[in-house]
């Protein structure tokens, strides 16, 4: 197993973490944790938010060059060991177990949620999957990506990321929010994303989704060319306790696009979970 290299960032308005539940935010590639920023004040009042970068993007560090070329550096279910020992190297453990929290991430943010409640399931209270799915296109196209940025960098991805992250109209009514991520994705390591994409060309869940038992939230954007809302639906119905949701006006980024409604269907998710728990544990 190879375990990549990730960092962590604090998104809650408190300097110490362990006052409240904890909530780990996974991004989507080529973004970083700026794109969860503005759902993230709305919820940092309730949760404490832990924030964590892709390789080579946000405040993670840049990977090999060998690591782009090569399939199988790392693994979405890799990435998600990354995130239970950022976790555990960050938040402090009870004395009778490690920290559980919550988790909900973007696109492949979500990818790697799905792979935490395959693997550590016991550490999770609620996983949310946004504008993300159970498998994403074809090897052959995460490949040919990851050999295309490898050898001329991430800019040549702006435009077309541009017209599947935002749905119709955002970029001109939010430009610094657009212009921002797109920027992340410019400053982005080309190795990193490239590694990221060849993950994604093996990553696959659907024979195991049925064993996802932890309280499931799946987000689609109504816009979203990537993650369609048909694929929410099929992951809430494969869950063993799945709910499907579809955000009007909003496409791949759903965080940035659309904080107030991300914040609040969250919450929700979150505090019924946690009640669900609770009645589970008194009887």
């Amino acid at each position: 197993m190879t375990t990549p290299t990730i960092k962590a960032v604090r998104l809650s308005p408190r300097e110490q973490l362990g006052e409240r539940e904890l909530v780990v935010l996974g991004p989507s590639l080529g973004t970083s944790t700026a794109m969860w920023e503005a759902a993230a004040r709305l919820l940092g009042e309730d949760y404490d938010l832990l924030g964590w970068d892709l390789p080579g993007h946000g405040n993670s560090p840049a990977a090999a060059p060998e690591d782009a070329t090569a399939p199988g550096a790392f693994t979405i279910a890799e990435l998600a060991e990354a995130v239970v020992g950022l976790v555990d190297s960050i938040v402090p453990a009870a004395a009778s177990s490690p920290t559980a929290f919550h988790y909900a991430g973007d696109s492949v943010g979500g990818a790697v949620g799905a792979e935490l409640a395959l693997a550590h399931g016991d550490r999770l209270l609620s996983l949310a999957m946004l504008c993300s799915s159970p498998k994403f296109g074809t090897p052959e196209m995460w490949n040919e990506r990851a050999d295309a940025v490898a050898a001329q960098g991430t800019a040549i991805r702006i435009q077309a990321s541009a017209e599947v992250w935002f749905a119709p109209g955002f970029l001109g009514e939010h430009p610094a929010e657009g212009s921002r991520l797109l920027h992340a994705l410019r400053d982005a390591d080309r190795f990193g994303y490239a590694a990221v994409c060849r993950a994604l060309a093996a990553y696959d869940v659907r024979p195991r989704f049925g064993e996802i038992a932890v309280p499931f939230l799946a987000i689609a954007g109504e816009h979203d060319s990537v993650s369609p809302f048909s694929d929410a639906q099929w992951m809430a119905a494969h869950a063993q306790d799945g709910t499907a949701v579809e955000l009007p006006g909003v496409a791949h980024i759903a965080p940035t696009e659309d904080p107030n409604a991300v914040a609040d269907l969250l919450r929700t998710h979150f505090r019924a979970a946690v009640t669900v728990a609770t009645q589970e544990k008194a009887q």
